[in-house]
């Protein structure tokens, strides 16, 4: 089969291939196993314009003047002229650009859209949505309930185009712990990791709170807090003077995406706040490198720790319920929690098996 992903953002920030590539290995990695049995094109517009083959990718940077256009002609037409079996569409916000699209390449190219974390579309918005739906064959959703949703908000026309498919996967894997902490100076028995924005919805402090609850019944316990930007620092800095847990929860900033490696394989936990994630891109990472996660129980974290049998799920802002999470992973059974969030990793969540899912769905299309 011929593939062709394309989404119709213009990314002004990328002038190289290279830096491109290194934005979106999280992405492309499924791009390149899908490549292994299928020619993959992906077609972007960055600022530079050339073409090159990368991990059995045929990279297409195009440059059709107008960037971030209502109605991309030339794109449209340029991606029509590829003649591809399948066009994977990254992302659901641009449905007036895909129902151009689909009159264009008409039914002799099927069109999978792939959800990256976008919302239904209200007022007179969530009528393109569901005039693109007539031309989307399938739905790709970290999370079955959350195609659902955009079903009952009657955008997308029947369940059965919806398919359980992770958006990201991790470029890492585990190593010797005691190796990792001596690259990021770790301690703590045990260790656990918060990664993700300082902001409300990432929501830092319910987790600072029940954590500062926690260090009183364990106080060899560490919480390390990686975060590129800082909203709440000032709230998060107020909780540890105040629970006098300046030694217990280290804010460490923002690390180089190459070092998180480390950091991951640091951690014997993972920690997330989150009140919604379009999948959980951390989460991901974190659980290749073999960390258990303790996370929110929202759509898409039940998926990726498989219903909370890979760690645990606890009510998102419920400090109280997080506390109970804490305390309970001095439970027996971590080792056999490990083993099946790794093995759950590699058969659902990994580069191959996310471009399997697609594989098979690409088939069952016709």
């Amino acid at each position: 089969m011929r593939y062709v992903s394309v989404n119709y953002n213009y990314s002004p920030d990328y002038s190289t291939p290279e830096s491109w590539f290194k934005r979106t290995e999280g992405y492309a990695g499924i791009l390149a196993c899908l490549s292994r049995e299928n020619e993959v094109i992906n077609v972007k517009q960055i600022n530079y314009a050339g073409n090159c083959m990368h991990n059995g990718i045929d990279y297409r940077f195009e440059n059709f003047g107008k960037k971030n256009t209502l109605f991309p002609f030339k794109l449209n037409r340029y991606i029509n002229r590829l003649a591809p079996d399948i066009v994977i569409i990254q992302g659901l916000n641009k449905p007036l650009q895909l129902i151009q699209l689909g009159l264009l390449v008409g039914k002799k190219t099927k069109v999978i859209a792939h959800h990256h974390a976008e919302k239904p579309f209200t007022g007179w918005k969530k009528y393109v949505q569901k005039a693109a739906d007539r031309f989307i064959h399938a739905y790709l959703f970290a999370s079955n309930d959350m195609g659902l949703e955009w079903v009952e908000k009657k955008i997308i026309s029947s369940p059965a185009k919806i398919h359980e498919v992770m958006e990201v996967s991790s470029p890492f894997h585990d190593i010797n712990k005691e190796s990792a902490k001596l690259k990021t100076g770790a301690s703590g028995n045990p260790a656990f990791l918060w990664v993700g924005r300082l902001n409300d919805n990432k929501d830092p402090l319910t987790v600072v709170k029940a954590f500062i609850k926690y260090t009183a019944i364990n106080p060899d316990a560490r919480l390390y807090m990686l975060y590129h930007t800082d909203e709440l620092l000032p709230a998060i800095k107020q909780l540890l003077k105040n629970g006098n847990a300046a030694d217990k929860i280290i804010p460490v900033g923002k690390i180089a995406h190459d070092e998180m490696l480390y950091w991951y394989n640091s951690a014997g936990f993972f920690i997330s706040g989150s009140h919604y994630e379009g999948s959980g891109t951390a989460l991901c990472e974190a659980i290749s490198c073999g960390c258990i996660p303790i996370v929110t129980d929202i759509p898409s974290f039940r998926m990726i720790t498989d219903r909370g049998r890979c760690g645990w799920l606890y009510k998102p802002g419920d400090e109280d319920d997080l506390l109970s999470a804490l305390v309970d992973t001095k439970s027996p059974g971590l080792q056999a929690k490990q083993t099946r969030a790794l093995a759950f990793f590699k058969s659902n969540l990994s580069f191959e098996a996310i471009a399997q899912k697609i594989q098979g769905i690409a088939q069952s299309l016709g």
